[in-house]
């Protein structure tokens, strides 16, 4: 369901029941993972998060454990931050 090396690949799900009755299947919330940092990026204005993931972790699709070793739960909050902690290898 998810791709290989999603935060959400290895979560499991469950079922829903909805208002009306029907079913659907939900995943689970992730918990974040932080790894130790290994250093800082200064964030220029505009650079986006997925670029930072391509530069330091070789994976663009890996943007959420730049938010995991920030403590940032949403992508758009540490998009504000203008010193990005880089985390190491994961554990």
């Amino acid at each position: 369901m998810f791709y290989r090396g999603s935060r959400y690949e290895k979560t499991g799900s469950y079922v829903v029941t909805l208002p009306d009755g029907r079913t659907a299947i939900a995943a689970r919330l992730p918990l974040p993972t932080p790894s130790p940092l290994i250093g800082y990026h200064p964030r220029l204005d505009g650079e986006r998060l997925d670029l930072l993931a391509a530069r330091y972790l070789h994976d663009p699709t890996a943007f959420w454990r730049l938010c995991d070793a920030n403590s940032s739960v949403v992508p758009d909050a540490l998009a504000a931050h203008a010193l990005v902690g880089i985390p190491g290898a994961r554990p």
